[in-house]
């Protein structure tokens, strides 16, 4: 490895240890230093960080754009680097930081996208419950909307974080940050299901896991196996419209803010740690009223 590449390297441990960020967080991380590290290697010729200056940057910047990556793509790229550059001026690696000035672009608020009720009912019917992995899918969901978690903190459960007597879960979000989320009388339900035949049968004579969620050989359900579940099961339910592994999320908070929840107690559910970030769901609630309105008063 060069000195580049040590540095990425570095830093990277530096995040992992300080930050206690995910996997995929760092994976992102490595991607965005890895392709800017390219760009200074390759297309500037340089051999250190000393030469990188604020145009060197927004040349790589304008390469992005330039292979269609969003301004929201461009805006994390510019987060990484940043980031990047302050830590090799603590680190004593280089003796400036080139990304003082540099503007974020201007990025366009994007709605997530939501299922309406009649789809997460027809979602929530999908699965087979007469065999162990249907009933297990069928908690998966349950709680996926019934809590609002994200897929990376589902999968990540243990038996011991579910308390069904008390119903509530307990979360394990970004950075390590614990949370408690209340949990709704069908998703108790549905998790009772599984607890009490389901996972047994799943795990069999394999080796004992402290896993929540497990497939059909004894072993913690994956991001991917969790992800590839949930669209099996949209597509049964007949729902035609783009998903994502957010999509449940999205749907349960929307809802409850369609409802009258406080956005402070959404926020608390989500583990958002800025209110900011919560308040698009207010934003959705918004538009959605204006399309109802639109599409059924007679002077609209």
């Amino acid at each position: 490895m060069n000195e580049f590449q040590y540095a990425v390297e570095d830093y990277i441990h530096f995040i992992q240890v300080e930050r206690q960020l995910s996997d995929n967080t760092l994976a992102s991380y490595r991607r965005d230093l890895e392709s800017y590290v390219h760009f200074l290697q390759e297309a500037e010729g340089m051999a250190d960080f000393s030469r990188v200056e604020r145009t060197t940057i927004l040349w790589h910047l304008e390469q992005l754009r330039a292979q269609g990556k969003t301004s929201r793509t461009v805006a994390r790229h510019i987060s990484s680097i940043r980031s990047f550059h302050q830590f090799l001026l603590r680190e004593k690696r280089a003796e400036t930081d080139p990304t003082v000035h540099l503007e974020m672009p201007t990025i366009e608020q994007k709605l997530p996208n939501i299922l309406s009720i009649e789809e997460i009912e027809a979602l929530l019917t999908a699965p087979n419950r007469s065999k162990p992995q249907g009933i297990r899918d069928l908690a998966m969901l349950e709680l996926l909307y019934g809590s609002g978690m994200r897929i990376s903190e589902l999968i990540a459960l243990d038996l011991a974080d579910i308390h069904l007597t008390m119903g509530f879960v307990r979360v394990f979000g970004k950075g390590g940050k614990e949370r408690i989320i209340p949990l709704g009388k069908n998703a108790l339900s549905a998790i009772n299901a599984y607890l009490n035949g389901a996972r047994g049968q799943l795990q069999g004579k394999h080796p004992k896991t402290d896993a929540f969620f497990i497939n059909q050989r004894g072993k913690r359900l994956t991001r991917q196996g969790c992800w590839k579940l949930m669209k099996e099961h949209a597509l049964k339910a007949g729902i035609q419209h783009e998903l994502t592994p957010h999509t449940l999320r999205h749907s349960f908070a929307t809802h409850l803010v369609e409802n009258g929840a406080d956005l402070r107690a959404v926020q608390e559910m989500l583990g958002h740690a800025d209110i900011s970030t919560t308040q698009i769901y207010t934003h959705i609630s918004k538009t959605r009223l204006s399309e109802v309105y639109k599409q059924f008063h007679p002077r609209a």
